[in-house]
């Protein structure tokens, strides 16, 4: 990231529908390009109408904006901040277009994904290009911040979420919990896409310091919510066959904590707190799962380091593992996490189609 002042701050995220007549066209703009048949999207489409039809993402992108401005307001600063989708209003091409209306020059950018890899950084890099050049000449420059799976917050907000799940089990049962992490599996032919099992590492990384940040010195790193034909192999363990194996091993307990995600969206309250929790009702397994960070103040003051690191090119603050830690390569910019997720985003900026239902 090139030092110097900014001007605005654009929130960045997957988006979701907000209304029952809105989950299909919804999930026809994040599969377009892919083939997915309409049955496969039907299917999906129920974990939203499950819910009125209403992905929580957005709501909480709207209360973690209120705790940024709030912060900012207590910093003294004025600085603008808007919010944009990939996927469904508020798309992040009005956004931007909205920016450059505004005089907005050269604006920071915070994705509301931790981790590198292509659906963590550089399918956000694509976003920020398509969104560039659907404004035009007058577009504000956009420097994305950098992943944050290692920020000391982030690990501080999970770990205090683990030790509170913990809380809730039955007394008998705390000691002897398993902790078990989890997070979005996907096919194991992207899994290299932005650097060797780039996306995998730095979510075990993130895994092992928030364990010991809780006290946890043994857990189990685990995946969830894959799609797809069952042939297409996909990042394993699975979390119900894991919670299974436990089952068998006589585990009466386990604490999920979903370290790969930064808030309680669809994947979390339909496929963690629905199927899997029923999952281990049936097993006799009682879970407790943490929370993600959501719209916490201290969720807005990671972004604002962020955003500060930017401005003033100071350290990035990071917790230090017991091992090196991924994905940091050089880049041409330094918004990258790799040298081969600025090929990756290179490639595909100009060839992904742009959204529709706008």
């Amino acid at each position: 990231m090139s030092p110097g002042p900014v001007d605005a701050l654009l929130v960045l995220s997957f988006g979701g529908p907000e209304g029952p007549e809105r989950v299909m066209p919804f999930l026809e703009n994040v599969t377009r390009g892919r083939g997915i048949p309409p049955e496969r999207l039907a299917g999906v489409a129920e974990h939203y109408l499950h819910f009125g039809g209403v992905s929580p993402i957005n709501g909480i992108n709207r209360a973690l904006i209120d705790e940024i401005r709030a912060e900012l307001a207590d910093r003294g600063e004025a600085l603008p901040v808007y919010f944009g989708n990939r996927n469904w209003h508020p798309f992040v091409e009005d956004a931007v277009a909205a920016m450059a209306s505004d005089g907005i020059r050269r604006a920071a950018v915070f994705t509301t994904s931790a981790w590198g890899g292509y659906s963590g950084c550089a399918q956000y890099q694509e976003d920020i290009s398509r969104a560039r050049a659907s404004v035009g000449q007058g577009a504000p420059e956009l420097v994305k911040l950098r992943q944050f799976f290692d920020h000391p917050l982030l690990v501080e907000m999970l770990a205090e979420a683990v030790t509170d799940a913990a809380a809730t089990l039955p007394e008998p049962l705390r000691d002897s919990a398993r902790l078990v992490f989890t997070a979005h599996s996907i096919p194991v032919r992207a899994a290299n896409r932005c650097g060797p099992d780039l996306y995998s590492r730095q979510v075990g990384y993130t895994a092992g310091l928030v364990a010991a940040a809780a006290g946890y010195g043994d857990y189990d790193q685990v995946w969830q919510s894959r799609s797809g034909p069952p042939p297409v192999p996909w990042l394993e363990p699975d979390v119900a066959e894991h919670l299974s194996d436990l089952a068998e091993s006589g585990t009466k307990a386990v604490i999920v904590c979903p370290v790969g995600f930064v808030a309680d969206h669809i994947e979390v309250v339909w496929d963690l707190d629905n199927e899997l929790r029923q999952h281990a009702e049936h097993l006799g397994i009682a879970m407790a799962r943490a929370s993600t960070p959501n719209a916490q103040r201290r969720f807005a003051r990671l972004v604002l380091g962020l955003l500060d690191e930017l401005r003033d090119g100071g350290v990035p603050l990071r917790v230090v593992g017991g091992q090196p830690v991924p994905g940091y390569g050089s880049s041409v910019n330094g918004q990258f996490c790799t040298p081969e997720c600025v090929a990756t985003a290179a490639a595909a900026a100009s060839a992904r189609p742009t959204p529709g239902s706008r």
